[in-house]
């Protein structure tokens, strides 16, 4: 697949996750559970596993992997949150880990729409193996 094939599919991905933010903050539901609970945003991620192999050793893998990791982190951090909003002690801890985490990934989707709009890598940790 050619670079300017998977930049579109990068933007396309990073598209589908506003969209599914942007159904949020519009709709009744709260921005992390948009996230990772609608569809588009659920295609996203398959499309980015799917393309993965094609982006690997390009600029474009640290999108990709940016992509990914968003999507499970916010997952984690919407399952450490309403766990704790079901305790009576963590009640405002997890409504805060889920406000913060909604912030966490609206970030994440415009910084790195952004950076791939200026052509430019997002940073890697490196893999683990």
């Amino acid at each position: 697949m050619n670079l300017d094939n998977l930049r579109l599919i990068t933007h396309v991905v990073y598209g589908l996750h506003a969209f599914a933010l942007l159904t949020a903050i519009f709709g009744a539901a709260t921005i992390l559970a948009s996230f990772i609970g609608t569809l588009p945003s659920i295609a996203a991620v398959i499309l980015n596993y799917y393309k993965r192999a094609s982006a690997r050793g390009t600029w474009l893998e640290s999108h990709f992997r940016w992509q990914i990791r968003t999507f499970w982190f916010a997952l984690l951090w919407f399952v450490v949150g309403w766990a704790l909003i079901f305790t009576v002690i963590g009640f405002f801890i997890g409504l805060g880990v889920l406000i913060v985490a909604g912030l966490w990934v609206l970030y994440r989707v415009a910084r790195g729409w952004w950076t791939l709009g200026q052509g430019e890598t997002m940073p890697m940790p490196p893999p683990v193996v």
